[in-house]
Formats: structure tokens, sequence, C-alpha cells
């Protein structure tokens, strides 16, 4: 009967012990995110999580696809990278099931100037760099489009490529590239249009530097806007919602606004 007795007692204290740990578990969120400025940007929000007594560990990756494999695959509570129309076109080539939970800041394209200074002064068959993902792609040719260099088959939006570009009175040459290199390719080319992580880790500013600009009114801005992205099934957990709150909170507003100087702009939903 002792050995018995014994025998509960230990299994009690190990349930015990293991609640207690998972109890632990749920207070800590490990996200994964780009270094600028999103890695930037949680840093300050780990103390507003604090008081409400979560852990945040922060991963950074340097790709774009790295973070949501490591979501799908639970590594990761949440993501914070990328905008819809990117994570939507990621679910639907991978058939993985992230959903977004929270939109919070947005980063205005820029088409940056180099080899040649000026819109003005792109001369014929000029070389201008985007980035080789379907949806930025996209993007960055919307922006071209929109300063009059070219146009785009009716209809193309938000899935362009260089493929549906309808006329091209420069002869433009579109170089794609991955988004990480744009910054890095710009004494090769004319001008590139560069993602606004990418351009602030690059030591560029979008209002200081770029020669042409997204809107911040635009429909870009609030289709483009950088999202909090969770697996399906998890958009209800505590420790999410506690995410989003102290992300969309008036501290982390001032934070953004202070701090890059309309190279991001918080656009809390």
């Amino acid at each position: 009967m002792k050995k018995i007795t014994g025998a509960i007692l230990i299994l009690t204290l190990i349930t015990a012990i293991l609640s207690g740990c998972s109890a632990k578990s749920d207070k800590k969120i490990i996200i994964g995110a780009s270094t600028t400025p999103h890695a930037k940007i949680l840093e300050q929000v780990k103390p507003i999580l604090e008081k409400d007594g979560f852990e945040l560990e922060i991963k950074e990756y340097v790709d774009y696809v790295q973070p949501n494999l490591a979501l799908d695959s639970g590594d990761l509570d949440a993501n914070f990278f990328q905008h819809k129309p990117y994570l939507d076109s990621f679910n639907s080539e991978n058939g993985t099931k992230l959903v977004s939970v929270a939109k919070i800041h947005y980063e205005p394209f820029g088409l940056f100037p180099g080899k040649t200074a000026s819109l003005e002064a792109l001369a014929d068959g000029a070389l201008i760099a985007v980035p080789n993902d379907s949806t930025n792609e996209a993007r960055a040719l919307l922006l071209i489009e929109e300063q009059g260099l070219i146009r785009l088959k009716d209809g193309a939006g938000i899935n362009a490529t260089k493929n549906d570009i309808a006329q091209n009175p420069k002869n433009i040459e579109i170089i794609e590239l991955e988004a990480a290199q744009l910054a890095r390719s710009l004494q090769d080319v004319d001008a590139a249009v560069i993602n606004g992580n990418v351009a602030i880790a690059g030591g560029l500013n979008v209002i200081a530097d770029a020669i042409a600009v997204e809107d911040k009114d635009s429909v870009a801005a609030d289709t483009y806007a950088n999202i909090i992205a969770v697996k399906e099934g998890n958009e209800n957990k505590e420790s999410i919602k506690a995410l989003i709150k102290a992300l969309q909170s008036a501290e982390i507003e001032k934070y953004i606004n202070d701090t890059f100087a309309g190279a991001v702009v918080p656009k809390f939903e």
C-alpha cells in the first residue's frame, strides 16, 4: 500500500512539474523578424510585454522564406516581416496555413538613384532593379508606372511581372534581384526600387534619398502593410493578443515615428 501511495505521490509531483513548465512556456513568445525595422521595433515591445507577464524572444532572419517555414513547423509562435499579399502567395505556393492577425506598419517603397540622379536624366535603355519575389516585383512595377516610365497591361495590378509591360518608351530594362541585394546594387544600375526594410538596413531613407516614393495614403499603404502572422488556429491565443496589444500601443507608435522619420509609418489595424 505504501509503495502504491508513494508511486501516486511521485506521479502527482511529475504532473505538477510538467504543468508548471507548460504554464511557463505559455508565457514565452518566440517571434521571427527581419532585422530592420521589425526586430528593432520588437525590442521596444519587450518591456511592455514583461509588465503583462510575457517573455519575448526574437529570432532574426535575413530572407523571406525561412521565417514562414519556421512558423509553419511550430518553431515560432509568430513572425513579423511581411505583408499579406506575400503571405497569401507563400501559402499558395507552399501549402502552408499561415494567417494575418494584425497590421502594424507600412514601409513606403522608394525608387532610389544609382548611376542616374533623377527621373528626368534616365537615358534610353536605363537599368532599373526591382525585387524578384512576385508580390514585391508587382509593387515595384506599379511605382515605376506611376512615374510614367512604363505602362502595364490593363488589370495586371498587384500580380504584374515585367512580362506585363505593355508600353516602354524609354526601353527601360528591368533587372530582377533578390530583395536583400537591392541596396548594394545601386552602383551597378541607374536606379532601383527598394523594399523599406532593405533600404533602412542599407543606410537609406525613403523620404530623404528616393527620387520617387509611394504615397502613404495610397492603396499600396493599406495593401502592403506589414503584419503579424501566426499559424492557423493560434489567432486567439492569449500570448498573441498580448503581442498585438503591445505592438499597437501608443509607446510603439511614438517610437516608430521618432526613430524612422517617415521611412516606417504606423498602420494599426
